[in-house]
């Protein structure tokens, strides 16, 4: 099966059609050049445990087995660190044969180590949605190292269609290597390990908080550039390789490799059209790397592979691309945390 995404303006014209309906007319910044942005509802529920409904079960069904409380949602509302929150999300979809979707978290919700996946009707699996798929969507939503505040509307996830198309292109594999090098950085800062304690980030605030305040900076030695993970700390830090997404094609991080080590890399996977690209603002950009080991330590020596960055073709090439006018936080980034902090 050839796949290819499709872009910014299939996804205004799945709206106009009714593959995609909302409780509430579009944002401006929804669309963004090949996913789209997904809203949380007015409601949540607090859950003892993260599930998968499974064929024949929808997860509404499953929430009211388990849920053991509501959170309303229509006001800022508290988040707290390691609670499983079932959100009901504005968007819902009926998609068409031959179409299916994959979402991820967004950008800064993988740096603020907001574990977020999504859930459709009938899944077995988390973030993948079925062609043809006509029902509502749901996000879990669990804040790993920070305690939040989110309200209805707030976007803490994407998602992105792909389409079975005859001959398209087939997708490429790029390895991703680990910067932690500290020559020509800033106080030789290669990273950053999110503190035990800290106070709330406001979903809503953007550029107010002092980083000092979450995260701790890592400096490493010139003549010994590596890092010992620590078992489910949580860590920033910055690929090797400056990284480029042409206009007509759009990247996703996989978030496991086992065969580079028991981590995960990446929460936020997801790289649109432009990203890095000289055209779009950019002149290659940094992949920032949401990173927790599992079980045991694990040594992380500079330049050592750590991810695979994964290319597919898009359908046609998007009206709009990452970081030309759209406000893009992360364009042409470096080392950098999520946009709460200054």
């Amino acid at each position: 099966m050839s796949i290819a995404i499709w872009p910014a303006q299939r996804i205004r014209d799945a709206f106009a059609k009714g593959m995609v309906a909302a409780d509430a007319a579009p944002d401006p910044d929804q669309v963004q050049p090949a996913s789209l942005d997904l809203r949380l509802g007015p409601k949540a529920f607090r859950l003892p445990a993260s599930f998968l409904p499974g064929p024949g079960r929808t997860v509404a069904q499953r929430v009211s087995e388990l849920a053991t409380h509501e959170v309303d949602l229509s006001r800022p509302t508290v988040l707290e660190r390691n609670c499983v929150h079932i959100v009901p999300l504005m968007e819902r979809l009926r998609l068409p044969r031959g179409v299916d979707a994959r979402a991820n978290p967004k950008s800064s919700s993988g740096r603020l180590d907001i574990f977020v996946r999504i859930i459709a009707d009938g899944a077995a699996t988390f973030d993948e949605i079925p062609a043809g798929y006509d029902g509502p969507l749901y996000a879990e939503v669990v804040p790993r190292s920070f305690p939040v505040i989110a309200k209805s509307g707030s976007r803490l996830a994407q998602i992105r269609f792909r389409e079975d198309v005859p001959h398209a292109p087939a997708a490429r594999q790029v390895p991703v290597t680990i910067d932690l090098d500290p020559a020509g950085k800033p106080g030789g800062v290669i990273g950053y390990r999110a503190r035990r304690t800290s106070g709330l980030v406001d979903l809503a605030k953007v550029g107010v908080l002092s980083r000092a305040d979450y995260w701790e900076p890592i400096v490493t030695r010139p003549e010994r550039p590596e890092l010992v993970l620590d078992p489910d700390e949580f860590y920033i830090l910055a690929s090797g390789e400056a990284v480029i997404v042409g206009a007509d094609e759009a990247a996703e991080m996989i978030a496991y490799d086992t065969s580079v080590g028991e981590l995960r890399s990446h929460y936020a996977g997801f790289l649109d059209c432009g990203f890095g690209l000289a055209e779009a603002g950019g002149a290659g950009s940094k992949l920032v790397l949401e990173v927790r080991s599992h079980d045991v330590p694990f040594l992380l020596d500079h330049g050592q592979r750590i991810a695979t960055l994964v290319y597919e073709p898009m359908i046609e090439r998007p009206d709009m691309l990452y970081g030309t006018g759209l406000g893009s936080n992360y364009q042409g980034q470096q080392l950098k945390l999520s946009k709460h902090f200054r």
